[in-house]
């Protein structure tokens, strides 16, 4: 299981279970040791174990203090803003477009990841996404592949398509980034820089950061 150091974890629900089964003969004590008194507080003890991994799963991943060690990605939940780069020559002009403004709203859990991407002129979805963690060659990434469908107006020159995005989840001074490669099935490459805006995930795409270059022309 990747999400998680398994090793490290079983460690430490042996820890916990330890520590609780000590507890329980603490507070509730009996008057002889049999072989069915000690197994006793197993049951109470299991319940405990499944219900702080349930927790786990559900919230804690998200902290901090588990990231790396524990945990091997980090908590990406929320809106992250940048720039698309493309490699596309446009035919009328023989040049690249400038930087397209662009905003990404990833929803994570703990075994899963779903990403949004918006621009002026078009929106994509993920249908398949995953980390991809080696340790000893020091790689972090979120690969994901999209569906995109631009808007109804600007179709003529930009069909729907399908792509695949790979982000290198970069981590300096406790800031995240995401810098990434895409290639699409229109045969069309570039890259995107992001950085985290904020945690709510925004909906749609806000006028204020900027339009699509080819909507200026």
């Amino acid at each position: 299981m990747k999400h998680l150091n398994i090793k490290l974890y079983i460690w430490i629900l042996v820890g916990i279970s330890s520590i609780l089964y000590v507890l329980y003969i603490f507070f509730f004590p009996v008057t002889e040791q049999t072989l069915i008194s000690s197994l006793k507080p197993i049951p109470t003890i299991v319940t405990l174990d499944v219900l702080f991994s349930a927790i786990f799963i559900k919230w804690f991943w998200k902290c901090k203090l588990f990231y790396n060690w524990l945990v091997p990605f980090p908590n990406l939940n929320g809106t992250w803003k940048g720039t698309i780069k493309s490699t596309w020559i446009n035919p009328d002009t023989g040049e690249r477009p400038a930087p397209i403004p662009v905003i990404l709203t990833i929803k994570q859990s703990f075994t899963s990841a779903s990403c949004v991407m918006r621009t002026a002129e078009m929106t994509s979805y993920s249908f398949s996404s995953d980390f991809v963690i080696k340790n000893e060659e020091q790689i972090l990434k979120l690969v994901y592949s999209y569906d995109s469908n631009p808007k109804e107006t600007i179709k003529e020159r930009s069909v729907r398509h399908l792509g695949t995005i790979s982000f290198d989840i970069l981590i300096h001074n406790k800031k995240i980034e995401l810098d990434g490669e895409y290639w699409t099935a229109r045969k069309t490459t570039g890259t995107i820089e992001l950085k985290f805006w904020k945690k709510e995930l925004v909906s749609k795409y806000p006028n204020k950061i900027g339009k699509h270059p080819m909507s200026l022309k």
